[in-house]
């Protein structure tokens, strides 16, 4: 995930001065990497996160509309799309000759990279003509992310009124907006002339509107940046998957699943030093840019739309892979990035990121992770090949620099003194804490990395052996002896029995609180048989699971709020992991459970699953209520729709063997049909019956195997 830092919030003076981070669940965000318009529901631009941005700047921090003489209220607002969104509202009060209103406004606003559109259209459906001044006004701060992020106050620049329109520069930085008038009667437009006042640039427009005319105003944004963004656009066409079509019995999932699709070709970059290698950003508002682990998982969890996307996502982090010691942005050989940004970021908190930042434990091996899964998935060998010293550098890493005291386990500290003091996904300051509540104390070794670096370990040596590369053995061996030391030092008991802690500290002590970290053991060869079923039963416990997904934090223990970032708060993701693990370990209906609860998010977001939202019990309300904060959209919440739907396919590809196999989990999905799979760069379609029963079609040269579906016995209830 991307980096949350907490802040100290001062109490403000009074109650409608804002400090620290400003909300954003309300938002509307229409997007096209890198950028966004983020707006109220009524089409203004008004609140402290609210702006048309480009590459990690504000270029715009203020758009509102007003009509005197009427109430204009907003009625209506509608995300017609990824990068765009429409906003309906009526003027009360204007040409009425009764309680219905007969003067109505339309926003249809839209995003390019670098531009945004708005169409401004009145129309008046009554039989008196309609009289009123229609005022836009509009204002910018350039304001840097991390600056946003913080709450802080930029001071407003000044806007010029120049021939194309208004327009603001700062640090050679330059917004233009321009306005083009369509008149009742006129065929063409006109361009208007805007007025500054201060730093505020505005137009009025005195209208007046026979019954049945029409209005209408064409407001078109341009950002100019200073300096390039670091990664660019993608074009429409350029999206490296296909049309994903779901039809299923839950008609939730469906919506579910095709607006995160919109949402993730949305959020695509491309890497500039090979413009054919796409990746995946984070996240808007706050993390539109390439993050390690985040660009990982979600191409990781996107193989069944084909290998395109991993490959590059792969390739742009290969590029960047650490190749010396550079203590001050932790960079170390072989090791695989954090995040790149614009500019270097900087917290009210003390916390200093540089622009190119290497503190994570958990990006290296899911990287590995990825370049198995997609050779599995019919990534081209010779693709694979030419990853392979990268590979071999990622896998010296894990023994070299990812253990450095030596105890055969991953673990990390900021070293920096200014970076980030977490660097696993729950990366905020209080993640890591024992099961009274109180904190860990660094060097950390976190549960579920140690899953990963085993997987990785496996995973990267079964590679070496296929391309016959030498170093296959040493790697298995360090992952037994990963192992052990796992199966020595980890586990907790309570009263309901053994189960994996979140940690080891410095003192290598279990961290013994319940966490969803134990999700992403699963399915990794971490754990044998036994342990597995352990962790399946505790994760269906009701401290984990009785809320709209999986809880990263368990009800029991101390410290736990539901909408705590890391502590009681569910992650899409988080809980996809879990499921998806479930089901490869051999316990579909635990996943079912999960998954049915993920799914039942969906409608309090519009089908567009947020980062993270509250750990409230589905018992207490029919609808999960939104964390203030998260990104929304956000790419490994989208992408956990996808994850979600091989989980229960039970969809496996093993090109290499020559085979795929597909083993449905009972739910109430089925009965499905699913169009635009891919394998080894074939279309791969399913059809599922109420039975369970499938058909697949696909040209892939592979034996596709479909299993009778699974019929364990439900999930008993743990403590």
């Amino acid at each position: 995930m991307a980096q949350q830092i907490p802040q100290q919030i001062q109490p403000a003076a009074s109650a409608s001065e804002f400090t620290g981070q400003p909300f954003v669940h309300d938002a509307i965000l229409a997007i096209w990497a890198p950028s966004f318009v983020a707006s109220r529901p009524d089409g203004d631009i008004a609140a402290p996160v609210d702006g048309f941005y480009h590459g990690d700047r504000r270029f715009l921090s203020s758009l509102r509309i007003s009509a005197d003489g009427a109430h204009l209220a907003a009625t209506n607002s509608a995300l017609e799309s990824a990068d765009r969104a429409t906003f309906d509202a009526v003027l009360r009060g204007v040409a009425q000759l009764t309680p219905d209103p007969t003067v109505a406004l339309r926003r249809d606003r839209s995003v390019e990279p670098g531009r945004f559109r708005e169409r401004i259209t009145v129309h008046n459906s009554g039989s008196l003509e309609a009289h009123f001044t229609l005022g836009i006004t509009a204002e910018s701060d350039f304001a840097a992310m991390d600056a946003v992020k913080s709450g802080a106050r930029t001071p407003l620049a000044v806007p010029r009124d120049e021939k194309e329109g208004l327009a603001w520069v700062s640090n050679g930085n330059r917004m233009t907006l321009t306005a083009r008038v369509h008149g009742p009667t006129d065929p063409d437009s006109t361009p208007a002339l805007g007025s500054v006042d201060g730093t505020r640039g505005s137009w009025d427009f005195t209208i007046a509107l026979a019954p049945g005319e029409t209005w209408t105003c064409t407001l078109e944004g341009l950002a100019e940046s200073a300096a390039p963004t670091p990664f660019a656009p993608v074009a429409r066409e350029d999206r490296p998957w296909a049309d994903l079509q779901l039809v299923s019995a839950d008609g939730d999932f469906a919506r579910l699943v095709a607006q995160s699709e919109q949402d993730l070709a949305r959020l695509l970059l491309a890497d500039p030093e090979a413009p054919g290698d796409l990746f995946v950003g984070a996240g808007a508002p706050w993390y539109l840019t390439l993050f390690g682990r985040d660009s990982l998982w979600t191409a990781r969890m996107l193989l069944p739309l084909g290998t395109e996307l991993a490959a590059g996502t792969l390739r742009t982090l290969a590029r960047r892979q650490g190749r010396a010691v550079v203590s001050a942005t932790e960079e170390q050989p072989g090791k695989i990035l954090h995040e790149v940004r614009a500019e270097a970021q900087e917290t009210e908190d003390g916390t200093r990121l540089p622009a190119q930042y290497y503190g994570t434990i958990d990006a290296t091996p899911l990287w590995i992770c990825l370049l198995h899964d997609a050779w599995r998935w019919g990534m081209p060998s010779e693709e694979v090949a030419a990853l392979l010293p990268h590979l071999e550098a990622a896998l010296n890493w894990l023994v070299e620099y990812g253990d450095p005291d030596g105890d055969g386990l991953l673990e990390y500290i900021d070293s920096t003194g200014t970076g980030l003091a977490n660097q696993g996904w729950k990366d905020s300051g209080d993640s890591v804490r024992f099961r009274d509540g109180s904190l860990a104390t660094p060097p950390i070794a976190l549960c579920e990395v140690q899953a990963y670096a085993h997987e990785a370990a496996v995973s990267g040596a079964t590679l070496l052996d296929a391309f016959d590369r030498p170093g296959g053995d040493r790697y298995r061996d360090w992952a037994a002896r990963l192992r052990e030391a796992f199966r020595r030092g980890f586990w907790a008991t309570d009263e309901h029995g053994r189960y994996p802690a979140i940690a080891l500290d410095t003192d290598k002590r279990p961290v013994d609180a319940v966490t969803s970290g134990l999700g992403h053991l699963l399915g990794t060869g971490l754990l044998d048989d036994e342990e597995e079923r352990l962790v399946a039963d505790r994760l269906l416990s009701p401290g984990l699971s009785d809320a709209f997904g999986l809880r990263t934090y368990a009800t029991g223990n101390g410290g736990y709020n539901p909408l705590g970032y890391h502590v009681g708060s569910v992650w899409p993701h988080d809980t996809a992991i879990a499921v998806h693990g479930l089901a490869r370990a051999g316990h579909p209906d635990h996943a079912r459970h999960l998954a049915e609860n993920l799914i039942a998010a969906g409608p309090a977001f519009d089908s567009r699953l947020p980062e993270l939202f509250a750990g409230t019990a589905r018992s207490e309300s029919s609808r999960p209520s939104p964390y203030p904060a998260s990104c929304r959209p956000q790419a490994w919440a989208a992408a956990a729709s996808v994850a979600l739907l091989q989980a229960l396919l039970g969809l496996d590809a093993d090109v290499p063997a020559g085979t795929v196999s597909i083993q449905p989990v009972a739910s109430g999905l089925l009965p499905l049909t699913v169009t635009g799979l891919r394998v080894a760069g074939h279309e791969l379609s399913v059809s599922v019956a109420a039975d369970g029963s499938a058909q697949t079609h696909t040209a892939a040269p592979v034996e596709v195997r479909a299993l009778a579906p699974d019929t364990l016995p439900p999930a008993p209830d743990a403590g």
